[in-house]
């Protein structure tokens, strides 16, 4: 009995607990190669993101001199000066442009949003009014539209040209977007809400208390979309208000200065007139670029915990 209790404790191996701690018992351990390319993968993605990035922030520090060394773009450090954002951030155009952008992606983001929660919930709630013929007619909105012609004929009729809000209203709503927060809202546990409601809440502190709460990482998903979209948009300027140079956001800015090699009109003696004269083009060209990139680099890092929950919420049910 000795023996055979010996020959299986031989035959048998020890468990290793161990062994690909972390790892589920089906998938395999990575080999080297295999570790190998996945590192240099990512290594390549990387260096595709950071060297673009780093390009156009080391050319808008260089100086005259660098620039023209380098024939262009420049990838090494040579002669680094803060000449090109003093002049650019001295300029008016270029300054009240950051403010009207910062103005409109605050008011686009918070309207947007208040319109698409509430759309959401009210969508969410198999009891509300008509709540199925609504979300047919908005899905029906996602693959036919009117077109661009009577979208201008409607807000210039209105009398959005060269005014603010026609850069807000005629795209304050995505029809995605109020589909993934319906989605979200419709999974919000039923007993939470039945026990608001025998507390006495009505609908509106229910979403204030009770869904909004349990919803952050798509909320703020969602306002990041939203957010994104009013910064980066310049063409309902180039149909709205395209001599209204006070009034022009910091991407129409970019788009004149660096993609046309327009100086803003009214500024043929100072502000872009004379910054060709102070600094290279070069160089402001890319510091307006830097300016447009750093909001969405500094809000993104406080969101990125929350973007992955966000994004796959709904396209996973169990």
């Amino acid at each position: 009995m000795s023996q055979t209790l010996t020959h299986t404790q031989t035959a048998v191996p020890a468990l290793r607990p161990d062994r690909n701690k972390g790892r589920p018992v089906w998938e395999e351990k990575p080999g080297a190669a295999g570790q190998t390319l996945k590192g240099g993968v990512l290594a390549l993605v990387l260096a595709a993101v950071l060297v673009p990035i780093w390009i156009v922030v080391l050319t808008s520090f260089s100086t005259s001199g660098a620039i023209n060394r380098a024939g262009g773009l420049v990838l090494v450090p040579d002669g680094l000066t803060l000449d090109a954002y003093r002049a650019v951030l001295q300029d008016g155009p270029v300054t009240r442009a950051v403010l009207v952008s910062l103005a409109i992606t605050a008011v686009g983001t918070l309207l947007s949003m208040v319109v698409s929660v509430l759309c959401a919930y009210g969508l969410s709630r198999s009891r509300s009014l008509g709540h199925r013929t609504i979300l047919m007619v908005l899905i029906v909105t996602m693959f036919v539209s009117g077109g661009l012609i009577p979208t201008y004929l409607v807000v210039t009729g209105l009398g959005g040209y060269g005014q603010y809000w026609s850069l807000i209203l005629p795209g304050a709503v995505s029809v995605f977007n109020i589909l993934v927060l319906r989605a979200f809202y419709s999974g919000t546990a039923a007993e939470l809400i039945d026990a608001a409601r025998m507390d006495g809440c009505s609908e509106w502190r229910i979403l204030w208390s009770v869904v909004l709460p349990t919803s952050r990482a798509v909320t703020a998903v969602i306002a990041l979309f939203y957010a994104v979209g009013y910064w980066n948009s310049f063409f309902n300027v180039m149909l709205y208000m395209p001599t209204e140079s006070g009034k022009w956001p910091l991407q129409y800015v970019l788009l004149q200065y660096v993609s046309y090699g327009q100086s803003i009109p009214g500024t043929t003696n100072s502000g872009f007139g004379s910054l060709h004269q102070q600094s290279a083009p070069l160089s402001l060209q890319m510091a307006v670029v830097v300016l447009t990139l750093v909001p969405i680099l500094l809000v993104y890092p406080f969101m990125q915990k929350h973007f992955k929950t966000g994004v796959l919420t709904g396209a996973i049910k169990g």
